[in-house]
């Protein structure tokens, strides 16, 4: 049976550049995995009163019982003020909770930060990395993925037309699938 990878977009524009990326590497997995983007533009913000009074958003609970399908998850962030954007922290924090019951824990993930400047999200990157250290989620560490100068990469369609960075998103996918593949093997 095939492995599934959550993907998970920062950014909530139909045409950003992290979902075109998104879009490039879920047609480059291998045929052993499927790849599906879970939308997070609709949960609602994290505030703990709800759990504490056992009274969740039905957002909260779709996303969490959505997450626990996945063997292992992609982030494709943008940098936003040199840090994730919301819509990922908040699906961090609801997928944290309640308290014990995390939808990450020991969950397999790598990210890619993308930008259409030259920094290429590295602080993005590395905000998200550190949360996914608290919340117990083996980020893949090499390769590294910081897609830079994003708008010179698509056409006007979306479409991944540079072979160089397909080339590069090729070998970030068989990293992760064994990456997928090693994390799976010590939970056994």
């Amino acid at each position: 049976m095939a492995k599934k990878i959550g993907v998970l977009v920062g950014s909530l524009r139909k045409a950003s550049y992290s979902r075109q990326v998104a879009k490039a590497l879920m047609e480059l997995a291998s045929a052993s995995y499927t790849m599906e983007e879970v939308a997070l533009g609709e949960i609602v913000m994290y505030n703990q009163d709800f759990d504490d009074q056992n009274n969740p958003p039905a957002s909260w609970g779709a996303f969490r019982e959505r997450m626990k399908e996945f063997d292992a998850v992609l982030f494709v962030t943008p940098e936003y003020n040199r840090s994730v954007p919301a819509v990922i922290k908040n699906a961090l924090d609801v997928g944290s909770r309640p308290y014990g019951e995390s939808v990450w824990d020991g969950k397999p993930g790598a990210v890619v930060s993308v930008s259409p400047g030259g920094l290429s999200g590295f602080g993005a990157n590395h905000h998200l990395r550190q949360a996914l250290v608290f919340l117990n989620v083996p980020a893949m560490q090499q390769p590294e993925a910081y897609i830079g100068n994003a708008a010179a990469l698509f056409d006007d369609n979306g479409a991944l037309v540079n072979e160089g960075t397909r080339d590069f998103l090729k070998k970030f996918m068989e990293s992760f699938e064994a990456w997928i593949a090693t994390n799976a093997a010590k939970k056994a």
